[in-house]
């Protein structure tokens, strides 16, 4: 069964409110690949995946374990749709997967393990960043819907904006405990030598360039060497 226009806009609205509701990365991921299973026609196993800064990837959310064996063999092999659809910034369709030679080690593997016969992939991008892929798998037709690279899209934007909302919420607490590690460290070096705050961040400065060593990380091992030295009272 062919989902409808009405239907589409349905799921999509859907989506749109999840994004906007205050829940966890993954439960919003979870509600956009269940929307697209039922609103992209001709595909039965639907992921999000996420493409790290260091160049790896990983499975955010899935319908279920196929998905994430087909994901993972893409991975381990560094070629498929799903991998070149996040590294060239594509949407990559393959209808008749017996057929296809671009991915010559994925593609017999993916058949003999799962059986798999059309795959389309979509990249997430965001303000012409990609941050992974939506990967659509079917094991039931050859044939890709003329419809479905559209409404793949569309689910794939809102992919996209959850991934980018929560990548920033992640730097911004990331920045924020930086801070806060640094002021802890800047204190305790003050209180150990007498410095007043400029020269212990200063002394802070000196020790990450000398070392090449992350300020952050610098600051850690000093709260821990004072936590060793002086460990929290127990009741």
């Amino acid at each position: 069964m062919i989902p409808s226009s009405s239907d589409l806009a349905l799921s999509l609205a859907e989506s749109a409110r999840l994004i906007n509701t205050p829940q966890t990365l993954e439960e919003t991921l979870d509600a956009i690949v269940r929307a697209s299973l039922v609103s992209v026609a001709g595909f039965d196993h639907v992921g999000i995946s996420l493409m790290h800064r260091d160049g790896t990837f990983e499975t955010k959310a899935a319908t279920d374990q196929l998905v994430w064996e087909l994901d993972d063999l893409q991975y381990s092999m560094g070629e498929g749709p799903c991998v070149s659809a996040m590294r060239e910034g594509v949407l990559v369709e393959v209808p008749n997967v017996r057929h296809e030679q671009r991915w010559p080690r994925y593609v017999p593997e993916a058949i003999m393990r799962t059986g798999l016969k059309a795959q389309l992939a979509v990249h997430l991008e965001v303000n012409d960043i990609t941050l992974g892929g939506l990967n659509l798998y079917s094991t039931q037709s050859d044939s890709i819907d003329p419809h479905a690279a559209q409404a793949a899209e569309l689910f794939a934007t809102h992919a996209a904006l959850a991934l980018a909302r929560a990548r920033r919420d992640s730097d911004l607490n990331a920045a924020i405990a930086t801070r806060q590690e640094i002021g802890m460290a800047i204190g305790l070096t003050m209180a150990r030598f007498g410095l007043d705050s400029e020269r212990a961040f200063q002394y802070l400065v000196r020790a990450s360039s000398t070392s090449q060593i992350k300020m952050r990380d610098i600051a850690q091992e000093i709260i821990a060497a004072a936590n060793a030295d002086h460990p929290p009272k127990r009741d």
